[in-house]
């Protein structure tokens, strides 16, 4: 009786794959009924896929992207200004994919993976579709390792942790792509593999990314995808769901990635424009299809694999434009509600100044803090204390003449905070002394530093912690809480060095 059931079985799986190939043998040709804006509409096509990519004429690709029971919707992948209506299509049985492995490390590519450096064709041996399910929950860990940006005010106020989504929001030209740039400059010799999405961004802006990133050395360890306002609508679509299939053959060998979608405004634009075209009948509120649906299924890919999968992470930075600093609008709501937290840039902060523009009221991390080393955890409460409430004392004593001397003391320390989170771009700072700089602000050593020679103190702070507290950087290193010993002697030895250094007086501090 069992032989029979298990024969039994084998016939319908040998039968179901006969038919599976009969399907596949079938060579399906149609033809153009029309083309509009990048997308064209096919005649009847029975066996076509979703996502099935599509010969046309001249070398053109295009993709399934909405099936009609007497038509398919297509979106061009490049050159649709060779197709007209009346052309021959074909099937090639194949969902759009992208190459993957190591030798794209170092190149600058579009979402099909054709190079676009100039430096030759990339071959690769494995290939992944650009669109699949993400992990379910029983295969992902906690999110437990930091991904170090090198920026004291993120790395300290709102901390991203490996596998974590952390969005980067703001008006334009604020520094959204600033702090992206600086936070893969940061993964230099970590081991993590970066990957930069570029999506319609102009072709110079592209270019000036990839040049910072040869400049600082790091571009060999960085993949860039750039889908440029150049390219047609359905690449600029397909490009984040590339990125990250590459990131994620990375991930299931057990690699850290880090991977940025600069932006995800103009992906959400490049998808309304291929929904009006193909006429999808519309979802949530204003915007035709349903705008939620393509972030969360693209961000939803982003974790930390449990060890028998594959035990790496995925990161995901994305970056979305505001308009007149309104974070409740459409777009960014729907990312604020999918991701892990943000990352707020201010205008009014960028204009006076004060770099990076991060709004520390506005941004938050919703699961970074479990990553974030012990060492932070003493410093950053009472810092965030104390800048909160310098914050509002400020706006008050600007209508006062006189201040007593509390109030005076708290302007004071507000000041060195703000002083402390602001640098330079380009200029990462090393965890360690990103801790050290930290406690000499909560002891309130920098209180009474000058503007002209806070950077002069930084730079004691940093050889300090190089040459006398080696003991004290292998405990921060190795995720231990400072002790009280600890932080007396270090406190001790950083007055010393900037008395020394004449960048403090005896009756200073």
């Amino acid at each position: 009786m069992l032989v029979e059931t298990v024969k039994d079985v084998f016939n319908v799986v040998q039968n179901t794959l006969d038919l599976q190939s009969d399907k596949l043998s079938v060579e399906e040709i149609s033809t153009v009924s029309s083309v509009s804006g990048g997308t064209a509409e096919v005649s009847r096509l029975d066996n076509v896929q979703m996502e099935e990519l599509l010969m046309f004429p001249n070398s053109v690709m295009g993709m399934t992207f909405t099936l009609a029971p007497d038509s398919v919707g297509v979106v061009f992948l490049n050159q649709p200004e060779k197709i007209k209506a009346g052309d021959r299509v074909y099937r090639t049985g194949r969902v759009v994919d992208v190459p993957v492995g190591e030798r794209l490390l170092g190149r600058v590519i579009d979402p099909l993976g054709n190079p676009l450096d100039g430096q030759g064709p990339i071959v690769t041996v494995h290939r992944r579709k650009v669109e699949r399910e993400a992990y379910p929950i029983m295969s992902r860990s906690p999110v437990s390792e930091p991904l170090q940006t090198g920026i004291k005010a993120i790395d300290s106020f709102t901390p991203i942790g490996r596998g974590q989504r952390e969005l980067i929001l703001g008006d334009r030209q604020t520094g959204k792509t600033a702090l992206a740039i600086d936070t893969i400059i940061n993964q230099k010799d970590t081991g993590v593999i970066c990957i930069y999405c570029a999506i319609a961004q102009r072709g110079t802006a592209i270019a000036r990314v990839v040049d910072n990133l040869k400049k600082y050395d790091v571009l060999k360890n960085t993949i860039v995808v750039a889908a440029s306002g150049d390219e047609t609508a359905g690449m600029q679509y397909i490009a984040p769901y590339a990125a990250t299939a590459i990131g994620e053959y990375f991930m299931e060998k057990g690699k850290d990635v880090l991977v940025i979608y600069d932006d995800l405004t103009n992906h959400a634009r490049a998808y309304r424009e291929l929904s009006l075209l193909l006429r999808r009948p519309p979802g949530r509120e204003a915007f035709p299809g349903d705008i939620f649906y393509i972030h969360s299924r693209l961000l939803e890919r982003s974790t930390r694999l449990r060890p028998e999968f594959g035990g790496g992470s995925l990161t995901a930075l994305p970056i979305v434009e505001t308009e007149a600093q309104n974070i409740s609008a459409y777009i960014p709501t729907n990312i604020i509600s999918i991701t892990d937290g943000q990352i707020y840039l201010s205008s009014p902060m960028y204009q006076k100044g004060i770099l990076p523009a991060i709004d520390t009221g506005r941004s938050v991390s919703r699961v970074g803090g479990d990553a974030q080393l012990p060492a932070y955890s003493s410093l950053v409460g009472p810092l965030k204390l104390a800048f909160s409430q310098f914050e509002e004392l400020e706006s008050f004593a600007k209508f006062r003449s006189h201040l007593d001397a509390d109030t005076e003391r708290q302007l004071k320390r507000g000041r060195a905070i703000r002083a402390v989170m602001q640098q330079k771009q380009f200029a990462p700072v090393p965890v360690v002394d990103q801790i050290a700089v930290l406690f000499a602000t909560t002891e309130g050593l920098l209180d009474n530093v000058s503007d002209k020679l806070r950077d002069k103190a930084y730079a004691i702070i940093s050889n300090l912690m190089k040459t006398k507290h080696r003991e004290i950087t292998d405990i921060i290193l190795r995720r231990e809480k400072l002790s009280a010993e600890n932080k007396k002697q270090l406190a001790a030895d950083i007055r010393e060095a900037l008395i020394n250094e004449r960048v403090l007086t005896v009756k200073q501090v």
